[in-house]
């Protein structure tokens, strides 16, 4: 029994390591500075989110960005082919699910996780920024996933917009007037977030900083 035990943890630690191989294998493929964009897969394309969506993307491709989304329809599907309509580098990393999500036909680089985990990872790892369209659960995961991580130190301050302020304001003034109110993060926190509703802002948001940061360590 012990031993039976044994092996399943040995696989399924071997399954996970592999897992991250490919991911950061597929990450290696991104053969120029990314952004993350993130919204809701729920989404028709008439969506006035997946037309701003879309109008980002591009920005990001004319930019040289790549656009890495989550590779499914909706907001992701409208980033992938803004992207790859505008000649850029379109990649979406999908995650199998119980209700199968499948990729959207505008990646020319896609690749599908089992766990949430690692593809938050390839996420991190690829990118220079994330820029963040209205959207549930998911959504709200990834952002705040970020969020931790920057403001715990496990990763560089990369700047994460909002994109949408209307949609947003009612979390931002929560997170202000109670978060913050009740010293469960600090004024600095406040900081990390930036809001806009306006695609030239949300490009330059993030490849004006990173273009800043390779200047500094030139």
């Amino acid at each position: 029994m012990l031993q039976r035990q044994t092996d399943d943890v040995d696989r399924h630690v071997a399954q996970i390591a592999e897992e991250f191989r490919a991911g950061f294998e597929a990450v290696a493929r991104i053969d120029r500075p990314a952004v993350a964009l993130f919204g809701s897969a729920r989404l028709p394309r008439t969506d006035r989110w997946c037309t701003l969506a879309a109008e980002v993307a591009t920005g990001f491709a004319r930019d040289g960005f790549a656009v890495v989304t989550g590779g499914g329809p909706g907001v992701m599907e409208a980033a992938n082919r803004g992207a790859q309509q505008a000649g850029g580098l379109s990649v979406g990393f999908n995650i199998k699910l119980p209700n199968e999500q499948a990729s959207n036909a505008y990646l020319d680089i896609s690749h599908t996780f089992r766990h949430f985990y690692a593809r938050k990872t390839m996420f991190v790892k690829a990118t220079e920024g994330f820029v963040v369209f209205p959207g549930g659960f998911g959504t709200l995961d990834e952002l705040f996933e970020s969020l931790t991580l920057i403001q715990t130190g496990k990763i560089r301050h990369f700047p994460v917009v909002l994109f949408g302020r209307a949609y947003w304001d009612p979390m931002l003034r929560w997170i202000d007037g109670t978060l913050l109110a009740e010293g469960m993060i600090s004024p600095d926190d406040l900081r990390l977030l930036t809001v806009t509703d306006d695609p030239v802002e949300a490009v330059h948001g993030v490849v004006d900083r990173y273009r800043r940061e390779r200047a500094h360590e030139s």
